[in-house]
């Protein structure tokens, strides 16, 4: 009676053993699956870069190049006009300044002349007022 357990546990111990080694198999079978399943995707995700995203890149990077250039040569050319807007205005201030100056000398010589003529008809018509000056006078009123 002893020998018929033994058997039926070395039956049992046999299946268990063979169980085992079919789960062993059948996990190193799941990792060389997925290995391989992972260097096919590696090998998809290459070829996609290179046939899809290198030639954009290249693309992008000479759409770069061209922007710096563009940006480089914009302040550029802002800088000469704000060099131009600076010189103009600076020009425009002294013509004021000067045009100033001169209608300025102008008047002062035409107000001289009408007071010098005012002066002459005043005395050759004999009225003999005091003239006052303009300051004193517009102090009174």
């Amino acid at each position: 009676m002893l020998t018929g357990d033994l058997d039926t546990t070395n039956m049992w111990l046999a299946i268990m053993a063979i169980v085992s080694l079919l789960e062993a198999l059948v996990l190193i079978g799941m990792g060389i699956a997925g290995f391989l399943v992972y260097r096919r995707v590696m090998q998809l995700v290459n070829d996609l870069e290179v046939r899809q995203v290198a030639p954009l890149r290249e693309k992008v990077d000479a759409i770069l190049v061209d922007v710096k250039a563009v940006t480089a040569s914009v302040n550029q050319q802002t800088t000469r006009v704000n060099h131009a807007i600076s010189g103009t205005m600076e020009r425009v201030d002294e013509t004021a300044d000067r045009v100033k100056g001169s209608v300025r000398d102008r008047i002062n010589q035409a107000i001289g002349m009408a007071r010098g003529i005012r002066a002459i008809v005043m005395s050759v018509l004999g009225h003999e007022t005091r003239h006052e000056p303009p300051a004193a006078a517009a102090g009174r009123v």
